[in-house]
């Protein structure tokens, strides 16, 4: 399914102006980053990209096929970010750019003394329970992932601030870069404990908390009874819950459902009021507003679209 959270549309070179049809660059500089806007015109295989900083890439049109970290390459497409170390080559494919349908991908790069300063000012202010002080950091397991809202939000922002003239433009940079580090670490650190919680359940309060909800997905889950597991009150509950993780708890449960949902309509045989019981949603009408907000499209044109496509694929 094709991601749902576009960035919005950049200008594209004029082109008296292209230097290339391969990865033609547009440079805007700020104080503490570099707003990078390659645009690729034809065909071309194997080419390779290195920044000398930590690299927030987002797609705006086309398709790439990545090369990254020695592991199976992977298609690029709108409405997606990769992430990579400074350093770090980037190998890329355009199996279908042209003239007519270009390739046109952001690059931020951040100074690496601003990404430590941010990351120091996370370790300092949230890590004040030494129960639950962890060394809050950048990680590239996780380094291409579909944009959700507020990253999308983010990444328009600092496009448009960047390529403005604006005399304020570093201030008004900084502030939105800041949030987009932070809840880029924060994305990621929900995704690593919620992987680790499926088999260190006691580990912490964060991997109890979300054991409880991946076990409970199908049941009514009560915000109050969360907030008692993890020994806090309802409002100090919500407040740490998304401090951590950059998302409040009914949002991960919903997200996490629709997830679930995704998974059962793939078969035939459940339709989608079953589907919304099944993943813990008392009212039909309220999953599908919510599965239509999350992907753009309600749950029965979702689950036409798969049989179309597995019905295509035994055809050929």
């Amino acid at each position: 399914m094709p991601p749902k959270n576009y960035l919005h549309p950049v200008d594209l070179t004029q082109p008296k102006y292209l230097q290339t049809l391969v990865e033609n660059r547009r440079v805007f500089n700020l104080e503490n980053c570099e707003l990078n806007v390659f645009e690729s015109y034809q065909e071309t295989y194997r080419v390779p990209l290195t920044f000398n900083e930590f690299v927030i890439t987002s797609m705006v049109r086309g398709k790439k096929v990545m090369h990254l970290f020695d592991q199976p390459s992977f298609e690029y497409l709108p409405g997606e970010t990769v992430i990579v170390p400074a350093n770090e080559t980037m190998v890329i494919d355009f199996p279908e750019a042209q003239q007519d349908n270009p390739t046109q991908c952001i690059a931020l790069a951040v100074d690496a003394a601003y990404v430590n300063n941010t990351l120091q000012y996370l370790n300092t202010y949230y890590n004040s329970d030494p129960n639950e002080a962890r060394d809050w950091r950048l990680q590239f397991n996780q380094y291409h992932f579909a944009n959700d809202t507020e990253v999308t939000d983010l990444i328009n922002k600092l496009i448009r601030v960047c390529s403005s003239g604006e005399k304020g433009k570093n201030i008004f940079a900084d502030l939105n870069l800041k949030e987009l580090l932070i809840r880029l670490v924060q994305s990621q650190h929900l995704q690593q404990v919620a992987v680790e919680s499926i088999d260190h359940t006691n580990q912490s309060r964060l991997h109890f908390v979300l054991h409880y909800i991946h076990e409970h997905l199908t049941d009514k889950i009560a915000v109050d009874a969360l907030s008692r597991k993890a020994y806090l009150s309802r409002n100090m509950f919500f407040k740490w819950f998304k401090e951590q993780f950059g998302v409040t708890p009914l949002d991960y449960i919903n997200r996490e459902r629709i997830k679930l949902a995704k998974q059962l309509l793939a078969d035939k045989r459940n339709n989608v009021s079953a589907v919304s019981m099944q993943c813990g949603f008392t009212d039909v009408n309220y999953f599908v507003r919510l599965f239509k907000k999350s992907e753009g499209i309600t749950p029965g044109v979702y689950q036409a679209m798969l049989y179309a496509n597995d019905s295509r694929m035994a055809a050929n």
